[in-house]
């Protein structure tokens, strides 16, 4: 599915656009449709992610929780505020973005655990979708670093066409820009609504501690 009408680019000049169809389709619906069916994508998914070279030693096992599969008992989620911070700290400064706002994103989607596989097919720590991942040459979505830059370059894309509203980026990383488009805002979906409160909680929290 192309994403070419999206403002996107490395560099920040460089721009495209998504593809109408990507709007239309939005991330919520692809996800109640897939829950719907068996979850043997998730745990296709999550055996791929166990050879992957970077599991270490062990043999991972798989197992589901909150809404995604776990395909690593060796790999647990580590504190938000420390979590990929060499990684988080290039992708805001590649993205102009700021950092909380990208750890707000990585804990809402999979809470730091980089072999995240949702039921829908999503795919690690900021949950990537396959055809969002393959746009941007994400070669290993479970590598962190990928993970994070492909992410944060989406988050910067979906600001911009949001003309910086954070709230309505972070509707559009969760239900899809063409839900917001449809309801002219934040779309009356309890995810959506609920992952926009995580997000804004979480951004709370951290500037209050001064993170």
């Amino acid at each position: 599915m192309p994403l070419s009408e999206l403002p996107l680019g490395l560099d920040h000049d460089r721009r495209h656009h998504l593809d109408r169809r990507h709007h239309e389709r939005s991330y919520a619906d692809r996800r109640k449709s897939a829950r719907r069916r068996s979850t043997l994508r998730g745990i296709v998914l999550g055996m791929f992610a166990m050879v992957l070279p970077h599991h270490g030693p062990k043999k991972p096992s798989t197992k589901e929780s909150q809404g995604y599969v776990s395909v690593s008992e060796d790999y647990r989620a580590l504190e938000p505020n420390k979590a990929y911070d060499a990684a988080i700290t290039e992708a805001a400064t590649m993205y102009s973005l700021d950092p909380i706002l990208i750890r707000a994103i990585i804990h809402a989607e999979s809470q730091f655990n980089p072999f995240a596989v949702s039921q829908a097919g999503a795919l690690g720590l900021m949950q990537l979708m396959p055809e969002l991942a393959s746009e941007f040459n994400v070669a290993n979505p479970f590598d962190p670093r990928e993970n994070i830059l492909a992410g944060a370059r989406y988050l910067r894309d979906l600001l911009d066409m949001h003309h910086g509203n954070v709230d309505l980026a972070v509707a559009s990383y969760n239900a899809g820009p063409g839900a917001v488009a449809k309801y002219k805002g934040i779309p009356p979906y309890r995810e959506t609504r609920n992952y926009v409160k995580t997000v804004n909680r979480f951004i709370k929290t951290a500037k209050a501690n001064g993170d």
